[in-house]
């Protein structure tokens, strides 16, 4: 019988700047476990992504990651005290209490990836 066990999956991120976005997601609180050939690896606890030194611009503005965490408020917070908003010139939206019962807010880095950070709801 064969073994179809996953590991992990990850996401392959495009960046427009690579070292922008390198320092972007560390000021966030990612950890960088490893560079090399165009590739960086991310992670923060049992999450991580692949950043690329490619982007196709309209790729990279209609991609999206999930992020799902245990307070969604701290993770507002943290990122409104990180000074990203400012050094980065990105945006972040509003929390608020979604249909499919997560509470979320929306997050795009340098290259227009939106990253939807959330929390479910009992």
């Amino acid at each position: 019988m064969p073994d179809l066990q996953i590991t992990e999956i990850k996401a392959f991120v495009p960046s427009k700047d690579f070292a922008l976005s390198k320092q972007f997601y560390q000021d966030l609180g990612f950890k960088m476990a490893f560079e090399g050939g165009g590739i960086a690896h991310f992670h923060f606890g049992g999450a991580s992504f692949l950043l690329q030194d490619f982007c196709a611009e309209s790729f990279a503005e209609n991609f999206m990651m999930h992020l799902l965490v245990e307070d969604v408020d701290s993770w507002w917070d943290q990122i409104q005290a990180s000074g990203v908003l400012t050094k980065y010139g990105v945006r972040v939206t509003a929390l608020e209490n979604q249909p499919w019962r997560m509470r979320d807010f929306c997050l795009y880095d340098p290259s227009g990836v939106l990253w939807r950070i959330g929390q479910n709801l009992d």
